[in-house]
């Protein structure tokens, strides 16, 4: 019997088979990442629920700043 695996749990792990194969690409990520974080680490610890939040608080912020600050 086979366990089926998470759609999450094979992008990280076609990631991390990646980042082994390319070295190069690897070095550019991790000097990137350092400095900016990483978008798909951010969304990978969401569920969809935190980022219909995250996109809500981000629209709500801008109505705010539309409408107070133009």
């Amino acid at each position: 019997m086979q366990s089926k695996e998470a759609p999450e749990e094979r992008n990280e792990r076609v990631r991390q088979e990646e980042m082994k194969t390319s070295s190069t690409a690897n070095l550019n990520d991790a000097i990137t990442r350092g400095s900016n974080g990483s978008l798909v680490d951010l969304v990978s610890g969401f569920g969809w629920k935190g980022i219909g939040i995250l996109l809500l608080v981000l629209c709500i912020g801008f109505i705010v700043y539309a409408v107070f600050f133009r």
